[in-house]
């Protein structure tokens, strides 16, 4: 479902500023895969979901969705391969609009543009239905602005939307860092019921190494632009923190820095 072949960026080449964001990164996913992605601060994480975004293209090397060599393709032209949800609870929807009118615009993703038909009754049955999978009483607020839903609504919202056209490729940027706690079990738990229903191949960026462990089948740890630890699913089953740490340090020969990638809960 994914195949990146020998990726390279740097950003500022030939500058005083040039750093290098990715390395040789070379790795693939089988349709249903999740994988987490941990890493310290400037780990090249962030980079390389902007890269599987189009949002970013590559110096070097190709990337591939469901068998199609989607290297040179921008950002809108793979929207309908793929769906993202970003770290901050205001990404991802218009405020000023209705949670109706997102839901319609995130439908129309993955159709081919054409004079814009109003919401029909049959769709907004489907929207109702939808929603009412949340939980949260979204079903009955079609017509509130989204602008003035509380993060983890909003949030869910933004889940929902990316998920109910089931994209090829789900992309969660850190998509619960922005909430407390009681929202963040919240949106872990629709997440792993999402994507268990539309059997997503799932690409998750976290700096929580336990919330790394704990969903998915398999585990990336980035470090310098690099993917320099991976565990299956069999062995993330054993997997704990130290575990990480350890690997981390036995690799690089020094500890990982201490940001959020120590910190989080």
């Amino acid at each position: 479902m994914l195949q990146l072949n020998n990726i390279h960026k740097t950003f500022y080449p030939n500058t005083p500023d040039e750093r290098r964001a990715l390395h040789d990164v070379s790795q693939s996913l089988e349709p249903g895969d999740f994988v987490t992605i941990i890493g310290s601060n400037g780990a090249g994480k962030s980079t390389l979901l902007n890269m599987l975004a189009g949002t970013l293209l590559p110096d070097e090397g190709d990337v591939w969705i469901d068998g199609k060599d989607v290297t040179a393709l921008p950002e809108e032209k793979r929207a309908k391969l793929i769906g993202r949800v970003f770290q901050n609870p205001l990404s991802g929807t218009a405020p000023g609009m209705t949670i109706e009118e997102n839901m319609m615009i995130s439908l129309g993703r993955t159709k081919r543009r054409s004079l814009f038909k109003g919401v029909t009754k049959k769709t907004r049955e489907r929207f109702r239905e939808l929603l009412s999978t949340l939980e949260i009483g979204l079903e009955n607020r079609l017509n509130s602005k989204v602008g003035l839903l509380s993060g983890g609504e909003r949030q869910a919202l933004s889940l929902l939307m990316a998920t109910f056209t089931e994209p090829k490729i789900l992309l969660l940027d850190e998509h619960t860092a922005a909430l407390d706690p009681s929202k963040q079990s919240l949106i872990i738990n629709l997440t792993k019921d999402l994507v268990k229903k539309h059997k997503l191949t799932t690409v998750m960026v976290t700096h929580q190494m336990e919330q790394a462990i704990d969903l998915g089948n398999r585990l990336w740890m980035m470090d310098e632009g690099s993917i320099i630890f991976e565990a299956n699913e069999e062995r993330k089953k054993d997997l704990t923190v130290p575990d990480l740490l350890s690997e981390f340090e036995n690799i690089r020969g020094r500890r990982m820095a201490s940001d959020r990638a120590l910190l989080a809960k």
